[in-house]
């Protein structure tokens, strides 16, 4: 009955969707996805896992005949390569198959796959008939071993006919040495392992299981073993911590399920660095490096409400090694620090990247509840304030040499983005200067925030395509994604034509958002902040339309389960910190939550009208755990409902819509 319900439920809230292909369906026990696979159908599709010592891009799928194919692009950010730059880490494509050289009953082995599961893991299901009577049953499950620089593979094959099958399985130990001069460190060794060879029996009902692994490590370094079945547990183990905390609970399983899997591409990419621990985006180029858009910007205002410790230290880890660039000539902090945190660059000049550390360490200062941490960050976060107030013009607003595009798209001298994000890094920073004591500091940020958004109104509010909305800079006269940054700082002055132009035919597609009107490439970010942004201004149902659509395509259709980067460049890669701009649609957008002190918040409900409650539940910020619900009353009217430890310590009716402040102790 539970199972009817949910896929009743599922096909409900999949209509009007915007129907892209889908090839997966939410499984019912939640936390995972499936795709039954129809016989006749080739499909490929790539996903990105990582843990502290690796990353894997597994390109996996169907082939014409049924069978599963795999490649391995193995990436290991601590084997540096030469020239110690960006993307010198480590990377080989392998297209070993463990199974090669196996006979079953004196055969090389022929399947048809059956379904494949994502969880935290890449599980295959495969028969392979031996005739009327006889079958097996292979499950392969591949996944990045949590803190060795390993893949982990785990086939088991189970007799699920009537007659005895013999098995015989073939040893392979390849190692591939690397070229000294094209290391870091000299030669590197990837060791390619499976199972010992042997030949058995297995009864009907009977099982044979066994490991193999594709391992990278400095000459010297020991090779490890691997036992298969514990290093799955330490992998399960920490994706149901992240899934059990920050819980989005809502009528919509796939907006759940979006953004419990979220979850684990936020947190699974940081990697541990002789820098410290870095988060990375990956995407086979960007490892064992931070960014000021990636990290400091998108992703860390977001881990203090998962409660990843591992996360937490990572963004204050990235903010230390920003801070070691403060300079008493005010030049700008490098966009990435990079090689482990050997060297950085700034290729594309000054980004904005001091709003972009400002608003970043201001908001995680605050939503992580630390005060001792804020002290540390408080000379980092007002230097880059300063250095953003140098750089106003004539005009009243930021200008930089680019944005976070870099050159990609035009931006001006001056861009709305950069002036937006200083924006609110002033207004945060008021809150921080409060806690700290320095009441007059405060007054003075609130009051250069209150000029700056006057500025930016008269500089860049415009009437672009027919739409009261803003030119990204000046003399721009083409519909651009980023015209929703202004939404998701609180300014909502020109929200009405704004949200019109961006979910205008000019800018929305399938894929979400152009980049800019007329092209075909879109950047995932820019999407996930506008939908974030449209919930902040109160449009509710529209936002949660295309959220739908969004989330649909990106889950359940044909390239899953994640947000992101970009198409055509990087060919939609997975990129970590998109899934943590995904989450913050749902703590910032449709909670309305707003950090305003080490303990405290406001809130801003927006439950859509198709939902009668919604929940989230163990929310790590502020230091605490607590959750909130909301529960409509009547269509004016919710129930807000926060509590801690077990006890309520808010129990208040409000307007849709409506903010509170909120105090946690």
């Amino acid at each position: 009955m539970r199972k009817l319900l949910l896929s009743v439920a599922l096909l409900l809230c999949l209509n009007g969707r915007g129907m892209a292909q889908q090839y997966w369906n939410v499984d019912d026990a939640g936390n995972s996805i499936t795709w039954q696979v129809k016989k006749g159908v080739e499909h490929q599709d790539h996903i990105e896992m990582a843990g502290k010592r690796v990353a894997v891009v597994l390109r996996y799928g169907v082939g014409e005949n049924g069978e599963f194919v795999l490649n391995k692009s193995m990436v290991w950010p601590m084997l540096r390569t030469v020239p110690n730059n960006t993307h010198s880490s480590l990377m080989r494509r392998f297209d070993w198959n463990p199974l090669d050289g196996m006979t079953i009953n004196g055969r090389s082995m022929q399947e048809e796959v059956q379904s494949m599961t994502l969880n935290g893991t890449l599980e295959v299901s495969s028969v392979i008939k031996l005739g009327r009577d006889n079958s097996l049953l292979l499950k392969r499950t591949y996944f990045p071993s949590v803190d060795k620089p390993a893949l982990i593979e785990i086939y088991k094959f189970v007799n699920t006919g009537k007659k005895k099958v013999t098995i015989e399985t073939a040893e392979m130990h390849n190692v591939v040495t690397t070229h000294p001069d094209k290391g870091v460190a000299g030669s590197y060794k990837i060791h390619l392992t499976s199972a010992p060879s042997q030949s058995l029996d297995l009864a009907p009902g009977e099982s044979l299981e066994f490991t193999a692994s594709i391992s990278g490590y400095k000459t010297g370094e020991q090779p490890q073993s691997f036992d298969g079945d514990k290093e799955l547990e330490m992998r399960r183990s920490v994706v149901d911590e992240w899934m059990g905390n920050l819980v989005l609970e809502t009528p919509d399983p796939v907006i759940n399920e979006m953004f419990a899997f979220s979850k684990i591409r936020a947190c699974e990419s940081i990697y541990e660095t002789k820098g410290g621990p870095m988060h990375g985006p990956g995407g086979e180029s960007y490892y064992a490096a931070i960014w000021a858009n990636d990290q400091a910007e998108y992703i860390n205002p977001y881990f203090p409400f998962v409660g990843y410790k591992y996360g937490n230290a990572s963004a204050m880890n990235s903010f230390k090694h920003f801070a070691r660039y403060m300079n008493d000539e005010w030049k700008p902090i490098p966009s990435s620090i990079i090689a482990e945190g050997d060297g950085y660059w700034n290729g594309a000049g000054d980004r904005g990247d001091a709003a972009m550390i400002a608003y970043g360490a201001a908001r995680y200062a605050l939503a992580s509840g630390n005060k001792e941490e804020a002290k540390e960050l408080w000379p980092l976060i007002k230097w880059c304030l300063e250095f953003s107030k140098r750089k106003i013009n004539e005009k009243g607003v930021v200008a930089s040499d680019r944005d976070e595009l870099e050159g990609r798209f035009p931006a001006g001298k001056a861009n709305l983005c950069t002036s937006s994000l200083y924006y609110d890094a002033l207004l945060s920073s008021a809150y921080i200067a409060e806690q700290l004591g320095e009441k007059s500091l405060a007054k003075s940020y609130r009051r250069q925030a209150a000029e700056l958004e006057k500025n930016m109104d008269a500089y860049f509010a415009s009437n672009v395509e027919g739409f009261d909305t803003y030119a990204y800079y000046e003399g721009n006269d083409v519909l651009r994604a980023w015209i929703c940054i202004p939404l998701t700082v609180g300014i909502h002055k020109r929200a009405e034509g704004t949200i019109e132009a961006l979910f205008s035919p000019r800018l929305w597609t399938e894929n979400g958002l152009l980049t800019q009107a007329g092209t075909k490439t879109f950047w995932d970010r820019s999407t996930l902040y506008a939908l974030r942004g449209v919930f902040m201004a109160g449009e509710t149902e529209k936002a949660l339309e295309y959220m739908k659509r969004y989330s649909n395509t990106r889950l359940l259709g044909s390239h899953v389960p994640y947000a992101v980067e970009a198409w055509p460049e990087g060919g939609q890669r997975h990129l970590s910190a998109e899934s943590g701009l995904y989450g913050r649609i749902v703590t910032e957008g449709i909670f309305g939550i707003r950090p305003t002190g080490f303990d405290s918040f406001t809130l801003t409900p927006r439950l859509p009208e198709e939902w009668n409650e919604m929940s989230l539940r163990r929310i790590r910020a502020f230091g605490s755990d607590f959750d909130i619900q909301v529960l409509r009353v009547n269509d004016k009217t919710l129930r807000v409902m926060i509590t801690k430890n077990g006890k309520t310590l808010l129990n208040k009716k409000i307007k849709n819509g409506a903010t509170l402040n909120c105090k946690l102790s």
